[in-house]
């Protein structure tokens, strides 16, 4: 493995792709960003956020709990996230602070427990877990092809059911009441997504880890909708997003290994946040100040 890169891009471009680690690398980053743009715009546009971080939260004490059994970390992780979703999708959802009140406590309750079952998990296992900064904060090393493709048959089924609850899922998100009173099974739809959003943070921590799920589930959607209000476009921008940050953050820790991967991906969602953020209120100042000036 070459460290720091040089002047030749096109041999540096060739070496990402000269050992097949890297090349499952980037099969899984693409799956899963993709999976976690569809995703991640609507969590940010339902202002579901907090759950979607104790889900990903909860795959640690996940993959921690199957290794402790001698199972596969990967079926931990789904089986965790998509477990916890369920329980949170069983608090009402009606509308009023009292309710809103109730499921965030509920949230915060389930995020507790299970950072607590992952510590008991880890003394259970003999007070040292190999593998526990993987789970915690990502890797990119050993993705096997047989992983690869467990992702992409996830990946596809999650969004093809996304695709099934789309319209009305974005219906009952923009107007909860006039979507119930129209028949939308909005109860239904929610708890669809927090399954589907559940499969996402499960898939999304493999490579992220536990704690860095936002970098690519939160990140891409916050960014796009700084840019634009329009639902399409902005759609679209989380999944080009997602899928800039997971492959320079790739390229970044080939060649620089020093730091962890999840430091590369994790910043450069933050930069193009600030950045989107940051020009956005540019663009208004100047509005602002160009009004002023013609009303002058």
């Amino acid at each position: 493995m070459n460290t720091g890169l040089s002047w030749n891009l096109a041999e540096d471009f060739r070496q990402l792709f000269l050992y097949s680690f890297m090349v499952n690398a980037y099969r899984a980053g693409t799956i899963i960003a993709v999976l976690a743009g569809a995703l991640g715009w609507y969590m940010v546009l339902r202002r579901q956020s907090f759950a979607g971080h104790t889900l990903a939260v909860v795959s640690f004490p996940g993959a921690a709990g199957a290794i402790l059994l001698g199972a596969s970390a990967s079926a931990g992780y789904f089986v965790a996230a998509i477990a916890a979703a369920i329980v949170i999708a069983a608090v009402p959802r009606s509308l009023g602070g009292k309710a809103r009140s109730s499921e965030s406590a509920v949230i915060g309750t389930v995020q507790a427990f299970a950072l607590a079952c992952g510590a008991l998990f880890v003394s259970l296992y003999g007070g040292f877990l190999n593998s526990l900064t993987n789970l915690l904060f990502g890797t990119f090393l050993g993705i096997s092809p047989a992983q690869v493709l467990t992702l992409l048959v996830v990946a596809a089924v999650a969004l093809a059911a996304l695709a099934a609850i789309a319209r009305p899922l974005f219906f009952a998100t923009v107007d909860p009441d006039v979507a119930e009173a129209r028949g939308v099974p909005v109860r239904f739809v929610g708890t669809a997504f927090l399954v589907l959003l559940g499969c996402a943070a499960g898939e999304v921590s493999q490579i992220t880890g536990a704690l860095l799920v936002f970098a690519l589930l939160v990140m891409p959607a916050a960014t796009a909708q700084q840019i634009t209000p329009r639902p399409a476009l902005s759609f679209a921008l989380t999944i080009a997003c997602g899928l800039l940050i997971a492959w320079l953050g790739l390229a970044i820790a080939y060649f620089y290994p020093e730091y962890p991967f999840g430091f590369y991906l994790t910043t450069l969602g933050f930069v193009s946040y600030v950045a989107a953020a940051g020009g956005r209120a540019a663009a208004s100042r100047v509005r602002k100040v160009g009004l002023q000036a013609v009303t002058a």
